[in-house]
């Protein structure tokens, strides 16, 4: 299928060519990588009315359950709902598990839902380097709310920031140092933060553990003008407090206004740069395995031969070489 006759059928919400588009995206192939550029470049980005939600939390916190309560939740507004879940990929075998869908099986099931799980293929920060591309195919295919849920490795939490409109951060009571365990720049990062499992005996301790939380976001610089992030306490296998998150999130797209489409120009800027080192470090790696100079010139530095500034002097030469004959 051509790239023109998959982008008309994915504007008109066929779900075939959802998958075929973000298959197309993902490949590896370079005949496929063109058709991807040509389809992306037919999609465009430009200022859809959508909700860019990054999710990342504590371990054990219960993302993929509230993931799921929230999904369902905002169907019933009359939202369409994708789900990104970014899988960590094995350093060993290269493999991910992506069960994503057998996590959240009553979303999985809903027509107006979508759930894509994506091995992060061993990108810095755990977020698929084809994330940002599956959104905007999401989108373009009549998804209002888009659900990115982080692999929570350190890193992904900024990651996962830097391409959504709003993040927000799941947190349990009763784990230990609450306060102590979350990193200072994680809670500086989140416009929301939920303390999850409030519910049965567990009430008061959530309740202790939000008012802990919300005092340390008094001493935390706000990193937006326009919203100052709050703690609630929801619980998302017994769906209580689903309401006040969403309530949140409408008051942050109305108070944020054209700052959301702002920001968006801002991580595109951004996303260029990355790309192009992604597309550079790609390039430089098949040097290496395909021509014997570079690996002799590797060997050199390895003994002392050669200094590292005149070894990366030739390997420039060579690249430009290779990319202007």
């Amino acid at each position: 299928m051509e790239p023109g006759e998959l982008s008309e059928l994915l504007k008109s919400g066929n779900r075939r060519a959802l998958a075929k588009s973000i298959t197309l995206i993902e490949s590896s192939l370079s005949s496929d990588r063109k058709k991807a550029e040509e389809l992306l470049s037919l999609l465009g980005d430009q200022n859809r009315n959508t909700i860019r939600i990054g999710i990342t939390g504590v371990p054990g916190a219960g993302k993929s359950t509230f993931i799921e309560s929230f999904g369902l939740h905002a169907i019933e507004k009359g939202k369409k709902v994708a789900v990104l879940a970014i899988d960590p990929t094995s350093p060993l075998s290269g493999g991910s598990i992506l069960g994503d869908k057998t996590r959240m099986p009553y979303l999985a099931m809903n027509e107006n839902a979508f759930i894509r799980p994506s091995p992060s293929s061993g990108t810095l920060g755990g977020v698929s380097r084809k994330t940002r591309e599956t959104i905007l195919i999401c989108e373009a295919a009549g998804f209002d709310v888009i659900l990115v849920e982080t692999v929570g490795v350190g890193q992904s939490e900024v990651a996962v920031s830097e391409i959504t409109d709003f993040f927000l951060l799941l947190l349990i009571a009763g784990a230990g140092d609450e306060l102590q365990g979350i990193k200072k720049g994680i809670m500086e990062m989140a416009d929301l933060v939920l303390i999850n499992k409030a519910d049965k005996d567990n009430k008061t301790q959530a309740e202790l553990a939000r008012n802990e939380y919300r005092a340390a976001l008094h001493f935390s610089q706000p990193r937006r003008k326009y919203w100052t992030p709050d703690v609630l306490t929801i619980s998302s296998l017994f769906k209580i407090g689903l309401d006040s998150v969403w309530d949140q999130i409408t008051s942050f797209q109305e108070k944020a206004g054209t700052e959301i489409q702002e920001n968006r120009s801002f991580q595109r800027r951004k996303w260029l740069w990355e790309a192009t080192e992604a597309l550079f470090s790609e390039k430089i790696k098949e040097l290496r395995s395909e021509k014997e100079e570079i690996r002799n010139l590797e060997s050199n530095v390895s003994m002392g031969k050669i200094s590292v500034r005149e070894a990366v002097g030739i390997l420039m030469e060579t690249f430009v070489k290779e990319i202007h004959p």
